[in-house]
């Protein structure tokens, strides 16, 4: 409803205040895009970049994070560590039971329900001078790689997978057997490529036969850097574990089992005193999910600030450029009445169109982007929905924060100035 006309001194009429409704601003932000299509695609590229990365980098860190968890679970939430502490606070204890593991631990161990494997390994201390060698002719250059006892369910509990040759059983640990299994680059370093000649290592002066060539291994990888012999064999030869290299024991569990095995595997190995065995059950993965998500976040989302302030400088610089191009349209706009704030309203609703179909374009390419990843690696994607709702909103704000100094200076053109350009 029209306001009545306001009577002059003379009893004329006085002209309206001029308006810029709602529709008109969206009709003359449309005109204004659409009046240099190819410019406003690529002015908008910059905020699309932006909030697609945006969208993209919250979207993949939290289906990683949950990968990453799953990945947890099945393998570090799955075993349990076993410290030999008898005697670590007593020196005269600690010479009276050197290993406290029983000869039977991994069948101790693997009684308990839920446990899959378990294994009891040391490194063996063979001094400063011996070394491992192929060739039994004394003074051949030898090796300095460790030796490690391990018992047969210690390979188990691993994961070896063996490339050639098998592994030595409960009859080599029983009878104290000089057998050896080695990992692929220890052969390789010691010249070793074939089983058919039945090659044997030389560990300080003792022979041992090479019964196998491990691959790889699924838990404790750094056993492929060792010589892997039986118990029995190392404590016949070099004696049982010293007080400064204590054994270990290695427990794989069902997956939520580990905290229960892990209190009762001190009682279960040593009933007499199951204050020397110090059973260590997994960290909790929530924290080390919320840490990689933390720091994966902090990393990529600096890179989509970046995208932004990117975007935003290239819809400031699009808008006062226009703002120059269009001087006369700006002052026939200002000369048939439009005043200051519908010019800035004018250009603001340009650059936030910008911003807006930006946002909305990015997060379409960041949702997909996450989907397709996830479709490669098998994984399943994971999104919050707040942010693929305040992802256009983002856009919208960085055109409106780009277009506020080019639609300041807009307003501020002097009508008579600019029609004399």
């Amino acid at each position: 409803m029209r306001r009545p006309r306001r009577r002059g001194s003379g009893g004329d009429p006085d002209i309206p205040p001029s308006r810029l409704s709602a529709r008109d601003l969206v009709s003359e932000a449309l005109a204004g895009m659409l009046q240099r299509p190819a410019r406003s695609a690529l002015t908008g590229l910059g905020t699309v970049l932006g909030v697609g990365t945006f969208v993209a980098i919250l979207g993949l860190t939290a289906t990683a994070s949950s990968q990453i968890d799953s990945r947890f679970n099945a393998l570090t939430a799955t075993e349990v560590g076993v410290r030999d502490t008898a005697g670590g606070a007593d020196p005269q204890l600690a010479l009276q039971v050197p290993n406290a593991f029983p000869r039977d631990a991994d069948d101790r161990a693997g009684a308990l329900n839920g446990v899959t494997a378990a294994g009891v390994f040391w490194p063996v201390p063979l001094g400063e001078a011996a070394t491992v060698r192929s060739a039994p002719v004394a003074g051949a250059a030898g090796e300095r790689i460790p030796v490690v006892a391990a018992s047969p369910g210690m390979l188990r509990a691993a994961g070896l997978t063996l490339g050639s040759g098998r592994a030595y059983d409960s009859f080599h640990d029983g009878r104290a057997e000089q057998v050896a299994l080695v990992g692929r680059a220890v052969a390789a370093r010691l010249g070793i490529t074939t089983l058919e000649s039945r090659p044997a290592v030389f560990v300080g002066g003792h022979a041992f036969t090479v019964v196998g060539i491990a691959d790889g291994a699924e838990r404790k990888p750094d056993l492929l850097l060792s010589v892997l012999v039986p118990r029995g064999a190392a404590e016949r030869l070099w004696g049982p574990p010293d007080n400064a290299r204590r054994a270990r024991m290695l427990v794989v569990v069902q997956l939520g089992a580990a905290r229960q095995v892990a209190g009762e595997l001190p009682l279960a190995l040593r009933p007499d005193h199951p204050e020397w065995m110090a059973a260590e059950p997994p960290p909790d993965p929530r924290g080390l999910r919320s840490g990689v998500t933390s720091d994966l976040d902090q990393l990529f989302l600096l890179l989509a600030a970046i995208c932004l302030v990117i975007g935003a400088v290239g819809i400031a610089n699009t808008t006062l450029v226009a703002v120059l191009e269009r001087t006369g349209e700006i002052g026939l706009r200002r000369a048939l009445g439009a005043r200051g704030r519908h010019i800035t309203a004018q250009f603001l609703a340009e650059s936030a169109a910008q911003g807006a179909v930006g946002g909305l374009v990015g997060t379409t390419l960041g949702t997909l982007t996450v989907v397709g990843v996830s479709a490669l690696r098998d994984w399943t994607p994971v999104m919050s929905p707040l942010t693929v709702a305040a992802a256009p909103l983002v856009g919208l704000l960085t055109g409106i924060l780009a277009g506020l100094y080019p639609a300041w200076r807009a307003a501020r053109t002097q009508p008579a100035e600019a029609l004399r350009r």
